[in-house]
């Protein structure tokens, strides 16, 4: 078994020059194919389980599928929880094999942020996993506005906390579901400067690619959490897929013909990154 904790895969990037993917799962197609592509591109993968991938398949099942898929690879798998908005929804993941806890209290207030992601920080620690939290608040495209990080605010957050990784808002959005604009690197410079603490950025699929692969390799950045390219992917798939022959309904051999496509997106994710060649 290949299964990591986020610290085990984002220490050696950090010392590396490179990110790890956080891929966002939602079903069995997309993991599989995820880790798919992480063994043929020999490097480290985080197969996460947000909200909406919560609400379609219980925890405890979500865990026994990461951990299998991480059975029958030799590189490193994460089965991380993201966006845990409470100490149950933690809880629950580390008892159904997580080896990774996000506590998201981006929209707490400071005080309140820091006192609950330290608790699971440390609920992680006790079990030998990992911990990330957020600090600012990474909005939504066409949605809730983000609420850019305070780099001395970062600083208080890492110390206090003691998560292994902090996600920061710096221009990234959520569900953006193309490459314009870009990130804030000066103020990615300014928390850089704060803290020793790796660097995540959720909302990775609205990053340029070149901007991606630049500060995996010259920043503190090491970890991009990236969905929506992929699920533009695997739709884009599905569609073709039922559309080819209006008369097959077996959902299994529909289902099937998003592998390739999902997996080779996911391989240009992770080169995205850096991460190739890196196991």
């Amino acid at each position: 078994m290949t299964l990591a904790t986020l610290s085990e895969v984002l220490q050696p990037a950090l010392k590396g020059g490179y990110a790890v993917p956080g891929l966002v799962c939602l079903g069995w197609e997309d993991m599989r194919a995820y880790v798919m592509a992480a063994q043929a591109e020999r490097a480290p993968v985080i197969l996460q389980a947000g909200p909406s991938c919560r609400e379609h398949t219980p925890l405890p099942v979500l865990g026994k599928m990461f951990r299998h898929l991480a059975e029958d690879v030799d590189v490193p798998v994460v089965a991380h929880l993201d966006h845990g908005y409470t100490m149950e929804d933690c809880e629950a993941a580390l008892e159904a094999g997580f080896t990774s806890l996000m506590f998201d209290g981006s929209r707490k207030p400071l005080e309140d942020n820091v006192k609950e992601t330290r608790a699971v920080a440390d609920l992680a620690h006790s079990a030998g996993i990992s911990a990330e939290g957020e600090i600012g608040f990474v909005g939504y495209s066409g949605g809730e506005d983000s609420a850019g990080t305070d780099p001395a605010e970062a600083a208080l957050f890492a110390r206090e906390t003691g998560v292994d990784a902090m996600a920061i808002s710096v221009g990234n959005v959520h569900l953006q579901q193309d490459h314009e604009g870009g990130l804030d690197e000066a103020r990615i410079r300014a928390i850089e400067a704060a803290t020793d603490v790796p660097l995540v950025i959720h909302g990775g699929s609205g990053v340029p690619h070149d901007q991606r692969l630049a500060l995996a390799q010259g920043s503190t950045i090491c970890k991009f959490n990236i969905g929506t390219e992929l699920r533009m992917a695997f739709g884009d798939a599905l569609r073709s897929a039922v559309n080819k022959d209006a008369e097959r309904f077996d959902r299994v051999q529909i289902l099937k013909e998003t592998h390739d496509p999902v997996m080779e997106a996911a391989r240009l994710a992770i080169r995205s990154t850096g991460a190739s060649g890196r196991v």
